[in-house]
């Protein structure tokens, strides 16, 4: 009786968990998309805020993204599957903190910019 009930609470949890990571990749790439699509448009009318407008928006689909990726360690079942994920989730930190950095930079370079008219 408690091993069936273990066995529908694992499977509803998987379940669960599957669609919450799909919903997120979803999201995810659909900021990415509009992303793309709304830096093209500023890169068209010359838009100098296009660069970090497009690392802004880079930057929150790779949230959503990584956090799918998290809740994918959740149903993770044998240690190749982790150092997958793993590698995953450092790859895209790695890109998130590279973004961060390129929006610190674009910021500050905006600031000077306008001082300095």
């Amino acid at each position: 009786m408690i091993h069936e009930l273990i066995g529908n609470l694992d499977v509803v949890l998987e379940t669960l968990v599957e669609l919450a990571i799909l919903f997120l990749e979803f999201v995810g790439v659909g900021v990415v998309i509009v992303t793309g699509i709304k830096g093209l448009i500023n890169y068209i009318h010359k838009n100098p805020r296009t660069k970090l407008l497009m690392a802004e928006g880079l930057t929150m689909g790779l949230e959503f993204k990584l956090g799918g990726e998290i809740l994918r360690t959740v149903i993770v079942r044998d240690m190749s599957e982790i150092f997958i994920v793993g590698g995953i989730i450092v790859l895209r930190v790695a890109l998130t903190l590279l973004l961060h950095w390129e929006i610190t930079n674009e910021k500050k370079e905006e600031s000077e910019a306008e001082e300095a008219k």
